[in-house]
């Protein structure tokens, strides 16, 4: 019965797979190895293998893969990689540098496991991998947002919900994609800040934008003064309505909206006590650079 229970969730699809819970990227192969039963892990040929086909090309590092390969050599593979069936061989989940490594190493088969995920599924991977891993600007963030909302059918809510993010954070992020091309190009080059474009893409008027993001770029203008110029300047119109007045029920309720934006995650306010959120260790690292903290682990 046990063996048959292990089975059944082996099929489970990334939500069931986490529940309620952020998707955390780093434990997507975690959770499938623990409830793996050892005799589900399979030796499939390195030449059957090929990347997942939503995930752009990445670089791996020559002399890592080198060491890890005389390791593959010495020791074997420790760890399966997860893949999943396709029409030619198989697509690779996790474990694509312990491919490499095990080419290197001049093995012609690997241990994996076999999952059924889905296309759309195989997609959120990528997108997620790139998200949690990646240093991505502020518009490739955004698209990727863009993407899995697209993709999977999600309300912002939604997307919130799985990826261990504040509402806020989302929207905003989304916000930037309105922007003229011209801005986003600045932002990306971080000719202005962040900060400067959220501003920005709360205005209704692309010429007015452009001008704006010029004088930011000439005069220096820090986000506190443009946000002061906009604000104090009826010319400038505005996308979005001030804040309904239930808001003020909570006093500190303005203070943890402002920090969820700025942090893009959760933040709570309760009983003298700052509640900041983290999805994992990438996460609490990216967090600490905002906060310009270091980690000493």
């Amino acid at each position: 019965m046990e063996t048959n229970n292990k089975r059944r969730a082996l099929g489970r699809g990334l939500e069931e797979l986490f529940y309620n819970e952020p998707i955390d990227y780093s434990r997507v192969e975690e959770k499938i190895i623990t409830e793996t039963p050892k005799e589900e892990i399979v030796m499939v040929k390195l030449d059957e293998l090929r990347s997942n086909p939503y995930q752009p090309r990445k670089v791996f590092d020559e002399e890592a893969l080198k060491e890890l390969a005389n390791s593959i050599k010495e020791h074997g593979v420790f760890q399966p990689i997860i893949v999943k069936k396709s029409i030619r061989g198989y697509e690779i989940i996790a474990g694509e540098r312990r491919v490499k490594a095990s080419k290197m190493a001049g093995l012609t088969e690997i241990p994996a496991i076999i999952r059924n995920f889905s296309d759309k599924e195989m997609m959120e991977i990528a997108l997620l991998e790139n998200l949690q891993r990646e240093n991505l600007n502020a518009i490739e963030e955004a698209m990727a947002y863009k993407k899995l909302i697209e993709t999977l059918n999600l309300t912002q809510d939604e997307l919130a919900t799985r990826l261990g993010k504040s509402r806020s954070h989302i929207t905003n992020m989304l916000g930037l994609l309105t922007l003229p091309e011209e801005i986003q190009d600045t932002l990306s080059k971080k000719e202005i800040s962040m900060g400067h474009a959220r501003v920005l893409s709360k205005l209704d008027n692309n010429v007015q934008q452009l001008e704006l993001t010029k004088r930011v770029i000439k005069e220096g203008l820090s986000v506190r003064q443009l946000e002061n110029l906009t604000n104090s300047n009826e010319k400038f119109v505005r996308t979005h309505v001030i804040r309904k007045n239930s808001l003020a029920a909570n006093e500190y309720r303005y203070l943890e909206e402002d920090l969820c934006d700025r942090l893009g995650t959760k933040v709570k306010i309760k009983n003298n006590k700052l509640e900041i959120t983290f999805v994992n260790k990438n996460d609490l690292n990216r967090l600490l650079e905002i906060m310009n903290l270091e980690s000493k682990e």
